[in-house]
């Protein structure tokens, strides 16, 4: 079947993929959670289609093709590894980490470092677009102050950091939002053939 190319395939894939942010998201947005059935599996779906599917060097690469079910198995671990940190210091939702790592099962390790680095860069522009649209920036600023001094006092005294909540919230943003932006930049970036940007070095 001639539609079945590697560049069919790999677009199939990536829009699936957005499917599934889209769906996270809106589930964040409207409830601030993000359904296990969800992001478990979408994780396994990754982790199937790089398993079954014609193998080349990942859905994004100018070779599109599965990468095969340990790197797939490796981007979710790494997706997960990277977020946890920030999970144990209360600054993301468990939902959050699982979304990133359910990423990183389809689009392997190399990707997901660009992808956080990506959602990160989107997290930060959209908090301080919603502070300001707000009113709240200036809070937003008082907090970020006050939980680094907290966190800079107790590992001072020896104790694991965690970032307390504070009293007088600057507001909550729905960070399947950053997530997803991230992922869209990523693929949208290989998609117009900016893929030698993000490779740097080589995964064996």
């Amino acid at each position: 079947m001639e539609f079945l190319t590697p560049a069919s395939m790999a677009a199939a894939v990536s829009a699936l993929l957005c499917a599934l942010l889209v769906a996270a998201t809106w589930s964040d947005i409207r409830r601030y959670r993000i359904p296990n059935a969800l992001v478990y599996g979408g994780a396994l779906l990754g982790l199937a289609l790089n398993t079954f599917l014609p193998e080349g060097n990942g859905f994004a690469s100018a070779l599109p093709g599965a990468l095969g079910w340990r790197m797939a198995l490796y981007g979710l671990g790494l997706g997960l590894a990277i977020m946890l940190p920030l999970y144990m210091l209360h600054a993301m939702g468990a939902g959050d980490v699982k979304l990133v790592a359910m990423i990183g099962a389809f689009l392997g390790p190399h990707a997901i470092v660009y992808v956080i680095a990506f959602m990160m860069l989107a997290g930060g522009l959209l908090a301080i677009v919603y502070t300001l649209r707000t009113g709240s920036f200036r809070r937003m600023w008082r907090n970020l102050q006050t939980m680094m001094l907290a966190t800079y006092f107790k590992a001072a005294l020896h104790e694991a950091p965690v970032l307390d909540a504070v009293p007088d919230s600057a507001g909550r943003l729905p960070y399947a939002i950053a997530i997803a932006l991230g992922t869209f930049i990523y693929l949208g970036l290989a998609a117009l053939g900016h893929r030698d940007v993000f490779y740097f070095y080589a995964w064996s």
